[in-house]
């Protein structure tokens, strides 16, 4: 299993000593998220910073952002990191799309498909020269002068990941990616009932094989040297899972445990703006149905019971001020736990 840290994207000077500290500490993966600050200029500083660990978006906000100027970020981060850069896509929800970002809401499934597929043949239009003609229903492109390309690389075409809940994205995931980023608001149950068999099923439906595709996310972690720490770290995650749960978009993650009333009760004070106190409304047996929890002595194993045989990489939020040592140790311990991913397939997903 592989382990991801999040760098601090709210500070670029730190973005390169955290990098490179934690290449050094032994993390595989090193993911800038979109929140409050956009996620590629972190992930630049922390590939001049670094040699070997991957460096993911996860995610970046696709439709707000033409196709073209997302494969511009996404070519050169590869390019001057060696290759190392994934490319990880999210929708956000409509709310966002239309009032935070003044962006329209079509089709978000089939427009991310195609946002995809757009994107690999923009990439393959400047690795190799070949005529740039992507003719889809939501997306467009038929320009690319030499000026424009910034040519190729020779390096493999950048691994693309997306973001899904539901049962259109996950089909999009397995069909044309190279990886599904769960949400962090996810159950084991949800996990295999709902996830894994759409993922199996697409990607034997197109011949891909498991191996070459990764699984990432599904639940959160909680952690710490002293069971204060661990406390302090479950409570965060308690509120998150309230603030999820308020959420009708994820309420497909709620059936399998018959909560879905919580959820609509949680909506209701949402839409009403009463956040204070709706942690709780989550009860110890559901936060642990979202999250596995313990020391670290003990957390390698709570990982491989929560998400051992379903996902290929974690992201541990270790407190600030861990022991480097311990940090270690306990990235050994799950980068131990078998998984199927055994690396991208050079090229990219099965998208044309």
């Amino acid at each position: 299993m592989r382990v991801s840290t999040v760098l601090p994207v709210e500070d670029w000077r730190r973005c390169g000593p955290t990098a490179a500290e934690a290449e050094a500490t032994g993390f595989n993966i090193l993911q800038a998220n979109e929140i409050a600050h956009e996620p590629f200029t972190p992930l630049a500083l922390a590939a001049l910073a670094t040699q070997r660990v991957e460096l993911v978006t996860s995610v970046a906000i696709a439709f707000p952002r033409s196709p073209m100027i997302v494969a511009n970020h996404s070519w050169d981060l590869a390019q001057h990191s060696g290759g190392r850069f994934v490319l990880g896509l999210g929708t956000q929800v409509r709310a966002h799309n239309e009032r935070r970002f003044s962006t329209p809401w079509v089709a978000p499934a089939a427009r991310m498909a195609e946002y995809v597929e757009s994107l690999r043949a923009i990439f393959r239009c400047w690795e190799t020269g070949d005529r740039l003609d992507y003719q889809g229903e939501h997306y467009r492109f038929s320009l690319m002068n030499k000026e424009f390309s910034p040519g190729p690389n020779r390096l493999p075409l950048p691994a693309i990941t997306i973001a899904a809940v539901g049962p259109l994205m996950l089909r999009n995931a397995a069909r044309l990616c190279d990886g599904v980023r769960l949400h962090s608001f996810a159950t084991r149950a949800y996990i295999e009932q709902q996830v894994q068999p759409l993922l199996d099923r697409h990607l034997a439906e197109t011949g891909r094989a498991r191996a070459n595709f990764e699984v990432s996310g599904g639940g959160f972690i909680a952690t710490g040297g002293t069971p204060e720490e661990v406390r302090q770290a479950a409570e965060k995650i308690r509120f998150r899972i309230a603030w999820y749960a308020s959420t009708p978009a994820y309420r497909t993650v709620l059936e399998p445990h018959g909560l879905v009333p919580l959820g609509e009760k949680l909506s209701v004070l949402a839409r009403a703006g009463k956040f204070e106190g709706i942690e709780e409304l989550i009860p110890d047996e559901v936060l642990d149905l979202f999250a596995a929890i313990g020391p670290y002595d003990r957390i390698a194993e709570r990982i491989a019971a929560r998400f051992g045989g379903l996902v290929d990489t974690v992201t541990i939020p270790f407190p600030a001020g861990a022991d480097p040592g311990a940090v270690r140790q306990v990235l050994r311990e799950v980068q131990a736990i078998p998984a199927a991913f055994t690396g991208f397939r050079p090229g990219g997903g099965a998208g044309p």
